[in-house]
């Protein structure tokens, strides 16, 4: 996370808020040392509470129902999953210094994976199937609608509002007319049966942790619910290689309806975050960046007529 504001109501965090927010909530840990830790998210500000836990904390308003949506829904997902994912170890209140519910998490080790340097990339695209297939497979009733779980159409008048903030930006070289065209393409495939599953919903890079090259944790469950399964394949365009998304694929068993989607829903991911964290969230641009490059490129490489140069001018 950059020191510089992402968002304009953003709530100032610090180490002495934290320091005084667990010493006040859980005297338990008050001797503990606090410290910031530099992260790319773009909703929760993370510190390191000793050296086992870390305390999160929305950056601003829209981020407290995903604390209570972790709290209620995480113990119930972890036991039904193949990776680690956090351990609640506290619920923290709002008090006079800080105005939204936070938590402690146990830390889990392993660091954020980085497109085009996976020491494992075939590897870590079977480990990512298996997540993904096994959030499909949980059948816990009375079930949240995903954040990113409805119609693709929901995300079109966003996601053209970013197209043409990109145009307004020549120096970042995003071609723009293609990207219309792969969302237009999108819009106009076939939605399946119709039939939610529970996903993720926010396959980031920095919401994955790898050790070896190999999946060790999965964070952030604050978008997970029921929805649409082409939102769980963002790591296809985010963070994998070609072949490894082929793997990916494979081993999902994706159809070339949900496979569009898919791409399309990454891609507007991305067309959207470029402008908004262009200046404010490196980590956050940059995946965006790649995304882009992906998604374009593939659609560049596709045989026949759907894939020729012309339809993308």
């Amino acid at each position: 996370m950059s020191d510089e504001r992402m968002h304009p109501d953003q709530h100032a965090l610090g180490d002495d808020l934290v320091r005084r927010l667990v010493a006040r909530q859980f005297p338990r840990w008050g001797h503990l040392p606090v410290r910031r830790y530099a992260s790319g998210g773009t909703v929760n500000g993370m510190y390191r509470l000793g050296e086992d836990m870390v305390v999160r904390l929305p950056l601003r308003a829209g981020g407290a129902e995903d604390v209570l949506l972790e709290r209620a829904w995480l113990p119930r997902l972890a036991p039904l999953l193949p990776s680690p994912v956090p351990e609640l170890l506290g619920e923290g209140r709002p008090d006079g210094d800080y105005p939204w519910p936070w938590s402690v998490y146990r830390w889990l080790s392993g660091e954020n994976p980085r497109a085009g340097a996976l020491g494992e990339p075939l590897a870590l695209a079977e480990d990512l199937a298996r997540f993904v297939a096994a959030m499909r497979n949980v059948a816990l009733p009375d079930a949240p609608t995903a954040y990113r779980g409805g119609p693709l159409d929901l995300l079109d008048a966003e996601t053209r509002r970013a197209i043409g903030l990109l145009r307004g930006l020549p120096q970042e070289g995003v071609d723009c007319a293609a990207a219309e065209a792969v969302w237009d393409e999108a819009l106009r495939a076939p939605r399946g049966d119709g039939a939610a599953v529970w996903l993720h919903g926010d396959l980031m890079p920095g919401n994955l942790l790898v050790a070896g090259g190999r999946l060790v944790g999965v964070i952030d469950f604050g978008c997970a619910g029921t929805g649409d399964p082409a939102c769980d394949l963002f790591p296809a365009w985010n963070l994998l290689p070609a072949t490894g998304r082929e793997v990916f694929r494979e081993a999902l068993g994706v159809d070339d309806a949900t496979w569009r989607r898919g791409r399309a829903r990454t891609l507007s991911q991305a067309l959207i975050a470029l402008p908004y964290y262009r200046d404010t969230n490196p980590a956050t641009a940059g995946n965006a960046r790649h995304v882009i490059r992906e998604v374009l490129g593939e659609e560049r490489a596709r045989p026949g007529p759907a894939g020729a140069d012309a339809r993308l001018n």
